[in-house]
């Protein structure tokens, strides 16, 4: 179902050398990574959405659908603004930008689903533990 007002939810990241990237040689500088970007976009609708769900709670991702639409050099800021535009049962869409000091970097898509954490906890473990069993009995 639509949100009647969406929420919408910005925080700013530095490009820092640990999330750029360094392949195309040394006559190219580093820029923002893909990566990077669609973390950033990630986290900042996961702090979106935080103050909307209840005790024992939280969310993880399971939908990005980004494209990545210029460079940002080393040193610049960007600004991810995130809009919540859609809440189904557990799943909440978000309409996500980025902005660097001169241009829009990025767009998309991200959907996040809510979470019991104990019980989400519980399913991890299991899985851990039955890939060790299975580890063993190779």
């Amino acid at each position: 179902m639509p949100v009647s007002t969406p929420r919408i939810h910005e925080m700013e990241y530095a490009v820092t050398d640990d999330v750029a990237i360094h392949f195309m040689g040394p006559d190219v500088p580093p820029v923002l990574s893909t990566p990077a970007l669609v973390l950033w976009m990630e986290s900042t609708s996961h702090e979106n959405l935080g103050p909307l769900l209840g005790p024992g709670e939280d969310s993880v991702g399971v939908l990005v659908h980004v494209r990545h639409l210029a460079a940002t050099p080393l040193g610049m800021r960007v600004r991810v603004v995130s809009k919540l535009v859609k809440a189904e049962g557990r799943i909440y869409t978000f309409e996500v930008e980025a902005f660097d000091e001169s241009e829009k970097i990025g767009e998309g898509i991200h959907e996040r689903a809510s979470v019991a954490v104990a019980k989400f906890s519980e399913r991890v473990a299991a899985k851990r533990l039955r890939a060790r069993m299975a580890a063993r009995t190779e």
